[in-house]
């Protein structure tokens, strides 16, 4: 098997080697998408399918460098769970960039420090993520990806449970943990900090300290896992979007997102949204999101069902602008699944 993968390296590097080569150079493309489903499809067992996944994953990525290496931001620091989705996305073989906000992700990519960049859109207890749909209003960058990755939080700590005097997370994370920390650790004090990876730094330099964050995060920093998968919602699941200087390409199973505004009068939403019902459009998801400076107007945040280059999305998107007071398409993408 190793043989094959250089094989293929050597290929690479061959196609790579001529000033004018033309051969593909993104990494975060459908196309490696839709060759890890491939594999999942082929495999007959017994390797579970998240193995298999990580398995051509890392192949992937692997061969990519070779091609050039990619710059990835993110939230950070490392083994938070914006880190966590960038692996997903994009295997262990880039060059990761944690920044401290959302908005310098953002700002990376837009400058073209990054290649691209990955940042929480949304969270099935929370909701959404304002910070990423406030930088979307100003930011010219376009979504050509997405991670829908599954949550699962862990008490860690260095002591034992009923030791535990303090615990440090994010706010989202405390939130989305609430009733399991009261029932099960009711006399300790609930800290906000920035990150779940700052959280478990705290309780390991911390005596009586516990962190909520990723197995992997404790692993990291030498804690024990006090209690496993303690979110309230056992579905919990976080989506990340990619966002880089294009769109992804279509692969007959995209979303598209788009950012519009209309005008301020009874049924203006209600028409726009006409459109899509007229063009058998299905909309997944919608969020309101207040316009900066214009008290009472609200932009809103959609996800559609198909490619912007699709004939039903292009009709659409060119009735919908006389519909609309804005309207930009933030990008398409291919659809993910949830990963664990």
């Amino acid at each position: 098997m190793i043989d094959k993968i250089n094989e293929r390296a050597r290929c690479v590097l061959d196609l790579t080697a001529g000033e004018n080569s033309t051969i593909a150079r993104e990494t975060s493309s459908s196309r490696n998408l839709q060759s890890i489903e491939r594999a999942v499809s082929a495999s007959a067992g017994p390797l579970p399918e998240t193995a298999v996944r990580a398995v051509v994953r890392e192949v992937i990525s692997g061969i990519k460098s070779l091609e050039k290496v990619v710059r990835v931001a993110f939230l950070g620091p490392a083994f938070s769970y914006s880190h966590l989705a960038t692996i997903h996305r994009f295997g262990q073989s880039v060059d990761f960039l944690p920044l401290g906000t959302i908005g310098s992700v953002f700002e990376e990519v837009a400058r073209g420090q990054a290649d691209y960049g990955v940042v929480p859109v949304d969270n099935s207890t929370d909701g959404r993520i304002a910070d990423t749909l406030e930088n979307f209003t100003r930011c010219d960058v376009k979504i050509c990806g997405e991670v829908n990755l599954q949550i699962h939080h862990n008490l860690l700590g260095r002591c034992a449970r009923s030791e535990v005097r303090e615990v440090y997370s994010r706010p989202q994370a405390l939130s989305q943990c609430r009733r399991w920390l009261a029932t099960h650790v009711p006399s300790a004090r609930t800290i906000e900090v920035t990150s779940t990876a700052t959280a478990a730094q705290l309780a390991h330099d911390k005596k009586g300290a516990a962190a909520v964050a990723s197995v992997q995060a404790g692993t990291n920093y030498g804690l024990d896992v006090l209690a496993a998968d303690i979110e309230d919602n056992p579905d919990n699941l976080t989506r990340f979007a990619v966002i880089g200087s294009t769109s992804g390409e279509r692969t007959g199973n995209d979303k598209t997102s788009l950012m519009l505004q209309v005008a301020h009068h009874p049924g203006s939403l209600a028409d726009a949204l006409t459109v899509l019902k007229r063009n058998r459009i299905n909309m997944t998801w919608i969020e309101s999101f207040p316009v900066i400076g214009a008290r009472g107007e609200y932009l809103f945040f959609i996800e559609l069902e198909g490619h912007a280059d699709d004939l039903r999305m292009r009709r659409a998107l060119k009735s919908l602008a006389g519909k609309t007071t804005r309207l930009e398409t933030l990008g398409s993408y291919a659809r993910s699944e949830p990963v664990k």
